[in-house]
């Protein structure tokens, strides 16, 4: 069975109570909840901070289990997608340590998924991060096992912004990225926050990969992409991705959804939530809402 809810990204203005509150009257089934810690966001989406981690306490996990509860809305994962593998080490350390304390409030809870990303050193190939990547995962995901948590990674090539480019700062953005991930890392609580839009912009398909990586489906991220093939068409490929790409609502976009939902309904049963990243959207609260609004109303025709 599926459910639909959003990512609080979107809210960033509104407590948790009212991102709960939202939600319950906006008919959503679940949110994921941003756990970012609390300061100024390093880009768009991050930084935001609905469940503040640092000190949580017993006490704390009971008065949101609680908040749910009377809303009859459940948290799906809670949320924090930094980039473990930058190449500043004590940069590096501060993001596996808020990892570390995300796990541990998402065991307080009783919720079972926290969703991030991997990283990667952008300036270096998949190859040369690969050392790196075993020594900061190998443990994390011990860790998360010994607090009862899955892990789930978000395929986005995190390739937007030039301090991003060229590589992009996530490994795990490709079925052969994934497969040599479960060969060296076969941890069971380590899987796939999914995310079809991010294969639109790597010309892949977004259908195979949900058959053969059936087993590591532990989220589901809602995101549609526009792709301007004239514009492509002029600057090529290889140039900047925000030339020729658009992050979309759902069914605004190059996603086919009904094909879409036709194969995840067969493989996986769980939380879909919509991430809203459409700028024509973004210019207030009360747009940002709207855009929650149209996301339901159109994904509802394929999760009863």
């Amino acid at each position: 069975m599926l459910q639909l809810g959003f990512v609080s990204a979107i809210l960033p203005d509104r407590t948790l109570e009212e991102v709960i509150g939202f939600a319950a009257r906006e008919r959503f089934d679940c949110v994921e909840v941003m756990c970012w810690p609390p300061g100024k966001a390093e880009r768009r989406y991050a930084g935001v901070t609905h469940i503040d981690v640092v000190g949580f306490t017993k006490n704390d996990a009971a008065r949101i289990n609680d908040l749910c509860g009377e809303a009859g809305v459940f948290i799906s994962g809670l949320g924090y997608y930094p980039n473990p593998l930058t190449a500043d080490l004590a940069e590096a350390k501060v993001y596996t340590e808020h990892i570390k304390k995300v796990i541990k409030a998402a065991s307080l809870l009783g919720i079972g998924v926290v969703n991030t990303f991997v990283g990667r050193d952008h300036t270096r190939s998949i190859d040369e991060n690969w050392p790196r990547f075993l020594k900061t995962w190998r443990p994390l995901l011990k860790f998360a096992a010994d607090h009862g948590i899955k892990i789930g990674i978000e395929n986005c090539p995190m390739s937007f912004s030039k301090d991003e480019w060229p590589g992009g700062k996530n490994l795990a953005v490709s079925p052969a990225v994934w497969r040599r991930m479960y060969q060296d890392l076969p941890d069971e609580n380590f899987g796939l926050n999914f995310d079809p839009s991010h294969f639109i912009l790597q010309h892949m398909d977004y259908l195979a990969p949900l058959r053969e990586f059936k087993s590591r489906l532990f989220h589901m991220h809602a995101k549609d992409v526009r792709i301007d093939i004239d514009r492509r068409n002029d600057v090529g490929v290889f140039a900047h991705p925000n030339q020729f790409h658009t992050p979309k609502l759902p069914g605004m976009g190059d996603v086919n959804w009904g094909q879409f939902f036709s194969v995840l309904t067969e493989v996986y049963s769980g939380p879909v939530c919509v991430e809203v990243e459409d700028r024509a959207f973004e210019g207030s609260l009360a747009a940002r809402e709207a855009s929650l609004r149209h996301s339901r109303n159109y994904l509802r025709q394929f999760i009863a």
